[in-house]
C-alpha cells in the first residue's frame, strides 16, 4: 500500500515547507499582528506598495520594459508603446536556480484605454494583463501567463497575489500608506 503514501507526500511536503520557511524569520524579527505590514516594497515614482511575506527579506527589484505591438492601423505589427516592467525577485533567486518573480507592469491610464479598447497587444497570449489596481495616473498589472514556466516558488507568487498585495496611492502623494 505505498502507492497512497507517494501521491499525497508531494502536497504534504509543499505545506510543510510553508510552514517552515514563514515561522523562520519570527526570531528576527518582533511580529505585528499582521504579517503583511512586516515587508513591503514601495515606489514613489508609480505610486504603489506591495505586501510581501517575511520570507521574501531582501528582495531586489529588476527594472525591465514591456513592448507594446500595435494592433490596427498603419503602425499594425510594430511597437508603439512600451513602459516599465518591474520585477520583484526573490531573494534565493540565483541564476542556476531562478525563482519565479513577481511581475507587475505599469501602463499610464493611456496606454491601458489602448489595450481595452483592443489598440495594443503587449503579449502573445490572448489574454490581456490582469489589473491589480489604478491610481491618479497609472494602471498596475499581471501580465498574461506570467507563471507557464512553472519556477521554483510559483505557488507561492500565486498565494501573495492572491492576498491582493497592491495598494496603490496617488503619485505626488510622499509616502506610502503602510496601514490598510
Amino acid at each position: 500500500m505505498t502507492s497512497p503514501a507517494t501521491t499525497t507526500s508531494p502536497v504534504a511536503s509543499s505545506r510543510l515547507t510553508n510552514q517552515t520557511t514563514s515561522s523562520v524569520p519570527s526570531d528576527t524579527e518582533p511580529k505585528t499582528s499582521n504579517t503583511s505590514d512586516a515587508l513591503s516594497y514601495c515606489n514613489f515614482e508609480f505610486g504603489f506598495e506591495f505586501f510581501l511575506p517575511d520570507t521574501w527579506q531582501n528582495y531586489t527589484i529588476v527594472q525591465d520594459q514591456w513592448r507594446g505591438y500595435a494592433l490596427e492601423g498603419p503602425h499594425s505589427g510594430e511597437v508603439t508603446e512600451q513602459g516599465p516592467l518591474l520585477l520583484i525577485r526573490h531573494p534565493l533567486w540565483s541564476e542556476t536556480k531562478p525563482y519565479q518573480d513577481i511581475p507587475v507592469m505599469v501602463f499610464t491610464l493611456d496606454q491601458w484605454d489602448q489595450i481595452d479598447q483592443e489598440t495594443l497587444s503587449v503579449s502573445a497570449a490572448p489574454i490581456p494583463p490582469q489589473e491589480f489596481g489604478r491610481n491618479d495616473a497609472y494602471v498596475f498589472t499581471l501580465p498574461a501567463r506570467y507563471n507557464f514556466a512553472y519556477l521554483e516558488g510559483t505557488k507561492e507568487v500565486e498565494k501573495i497575489l492572491a492576498e491582493k498585495p497592491l495598494q496603490p496611492f496617488p503619485v505626488h502623494s510622499s509616502s506610502c500608506y503602510h496601514h490598510h
